[in-house]
């Protein structure tokens, strides 16, 4: 019974937020562009569907992805679990992390590949390029950018030095290797940092952010806890990026060397 109260409230909040689009786009439809609204009953099914699916899907971020990403982070920065003793340590080691950097890589690495935005826009970048971009080479290497940043942003956390810092070093990286990638592979870099930070990844990296922070010693869930998501966003655009310059630096290196093996 509890649940299904909590539920309707939910439902009720989402039913509430979806309900100015659905206003905005009937307005428009009607009233702008003067047209009935195309195959009305599939529409309403499908709007059911979608309020339905989000009542759940914030729901299970409430009851279990939220928790999950608390309990896991307090046990693996547990003094015990890290120092093998339960004595409070006022300052951490940094160097005693080390599976605190693995997990959170591995949610970083696992949240990507099942997130439905980069899978869409994977989707797109493959039929565009007739092919040229494998759907699973980009979600990959997209993966991988978010692993690293994940891994390199609970570093932080538990060293407590100061975010912007990673931020400014990333977007000079990213400067830079946007002045030399090639320019057919810029604009899909920047989106593919974006679409990382969705539905599947979003939960459980701030869940993990948060409940770290708060059990590091010395740091500040308000103040620390928070920023894992800036590097989930910007390290997959230095992925995708750097990906294309390595394949293009060999392109051009197995051009000279076949050009270089006919003249001789």
């Amino acid at each position: 019974m509890e649940f299904i109260y909590d539920f309707s409230k939910i439902l009720l909040a989402t039913c509430r937020d979806v309900l100015p689009i659905l206003i905005l786009i009937t307005v428009f439809q009607l009233l702008v562009l003067r047209q009935p609204i195309p195959h009305l009953r599939r529409v309403v099914v499908g709007g059911i569907y979608v309020v339905i699916g989000l009542a759940l899907f914030l729901a299970g971020l409430e009851k279990a992805l939220f928790p999950l990403g608390k309990i896991m982070a307090a046990q693996l920065s547990d003094p015990v679990f890290i120092y093998g003793t339960g004595d409070v340590v006022a300052v951490a080691d940094w160097k005693a992390y080390g599976w605190v950097y693995l997990f959170a890589a591995m949610i970083g690495f696992a949240t990507t590949i099942a997130e439905p935005s980069l899978i869409a826009v994977a989707y797109k970048a493959n039929e565009v390029s007739a092919g040229t971009i494998s759907k699973w080479g980009l979600r990959i290497t997209v993966a991988i950018g978010v692993a690293f940043g994940i891994s390199l942003g609970t570093f932080r956390i538990i060293t407590g030095t100061p975010l912007y810092l990673y931020i400014l070093a990333g977007y000079m990286i990213v400067i830079i290797q946007t002045l030399s990638a090639p320019k057919s592979i810029i604009a899909l870099a920047y989106d593919s940092g974006g679409v990382t930070t969705s539905t599947v990844t979003v939960p459980l990296v701030a869940a993990l952010g948060i409940g770290l922070a708060s059990t590091v010693p010395g740091r500040n869930p308000a103040l620390d806890g928070f920023g894992l998501i800036a590097f989930a966003s910007l390290f997959p655009i230095i992925a995708v990026m750097g990906y294309a310059q390595l394949m293009h630096w060999r392109t051009i290196y197995k051009t000279k060397f076949m050009e270089k093996k006919n003249a001789l």
